[in-house]
């Protein structure tokens, strides 16, 4: 494995880059921003917003913004909301996962907080039940089902609503590094990432699973998909995960603060709806040899909140340390023995960047140093 020599990032992460320098295609991202005009993107975000402004009658809904709850949703609503006066329809899916204490206060205050409606869906359960083992057992995606959904479920209500003006965050790819990584206000072809995309819907007809069942499955047409216009907010400001994070509690909204302290994350405000959907992010590290912390850590450099050798330290100490209670309630939410569990999980161990050690441990054969 090879790392970024100003983040912690690995070259197994699908899709990133490496300059002749060996520096990630993230930190490249990160580096143009100084010559971006932030004042002159929120003027075209203004514009785009008038484009859409009123559009379904004065006090009818003039964008959509898909939503979790969590920090950057409670940011993305302030901005359309408060900053820039829209009127928006708020479109969530929920993975029918216990959820945490903050998880449920979060997606009841983004509506409180704001002054907004939400529409929150939560899939079939039997088909969700019978796709997330299928697919968490060959594929090591656990919550594709899920995934497809929240990614497809927005543009179905937004043409179903006739609000154009589709809200998604940050552009992935191009900020953390990924395929295709270009930096773009639109986010017409996010249905393509590797999170939502890959398997074919013929194979995920099995058993306890039919097309009944698979309502949201597909996006909408590409005629209708062309009538949208969903952006990344990511491309109009200065996206940071910390910002938003600060913004969100001045809100209202819940960390994990005495609630949950996870044994695989270096924060407490990330992906906290849901204890067993973490298994779904995690499952990272046995594929690619990285996971949350490294994810966070490389974003800390860049921010300035940490040194590459502290980084170190936090990305051997969390990133391959599973917390427990994303195992048991995973397993009670399927019905898996936990010694299952991970029997499946060394399934998906990568061979070619893993070894077990004497302890009987997957161990990195090249560690981060």
């Amino acid at each position: 494995m090879k790392y970024c020599v100003k983040c912690v990032m690995p070259d197994t992460r699908p899709g990133i880059t490496f300059d002749e320098q060996g520096v990630c295609s993230g930190c490249q991202s990160y580096e143009k921003r100084a010559s971006v005009d932030y004042d002159l993107r929120w003027k075209e975000l203004e514009i785009l917003c008038d484009k859409y402004r009123g559009m379904n009658g004065v006090n009818g809904y003039d964008c959509m913004i898909a939503v979790s709850g969590g920090k950057d949703s409670h940011y993305q609503v302030y901005v359309f909301k408060e900053l820039l006066k829209m009127n928006p329809l708020l479109v969530s899916v929920e993975d029918n996962f216990p959820m945490t204490e903050a998880g449920k206060h979060n997606l009841k205050n983004i509506s409180e907080a704001f002054g907004c409606d939400l529409i929150t869906m939560k899939p079939n359960i039997r088909a969700q039940k019978a796709m997330m083992k299928y697919t968490f057992e060959i594929y090591g995606k656990p919550t594709y089902y899920i995934d497809r959904y929240i990614y497809t479920y927005p543009l179905i209500m937004a043409a179903k609503f006739n609000t154009p003006l589709l809200v998604y965050g940050e552009n992935v790819a191009y900020e953390y590094g990924g395929a295709n990584a270009f930096e773009t206000y639109s986010a017409k072809d996010q249905i393509t990432n590797g999170v939502a995309a890959g398997i074919n819907l013929d194979e995920l007809i099995i058993e306890g699973v039919s097309l009944k069942d698979l309502n949201f499955f597909d996006p909408p047409k590409q005629d209708e998909i062309e009538k949208l216009d969903p952006i990344y907010l990511s491309y109009f400001v200065e996206w940071n995960s910390f910002k938003n994070y600060e913004i969100a509690k001045s809100k209202g909204f819940h960390d994990l603060t005495h609630e949950w302290n996870r044994t695989h994350h270096v924060e407490n405000f990330d992906q906290i709806d849901s204890a067993a959907y973490l298994v779904h992010s995690w499952m990272k590290y046995p594929k690619f040899g990285h996971a949350s912390a490294t994810d966070y850590c490389s974003r800390m450099i860049r921010y300035g909140m940490l040194d590459r050798t502290e980084a170190i330290k936090l990305v051997k100490s969390k990133d391959h340390a599973l917390d427990p209670r994303s195992v048991r309630e995973f397993c009670t939410f399927l019905g898996y023995k936990e010694s299952e569990f991970w029997d499946i999980i060394d399934s998906h161990y990568n061979r070619d960047l893993f070894y077990k050690n004497a302890l009987h441990q997957w161990t990195l054969k090249d560690s981060i140093k």
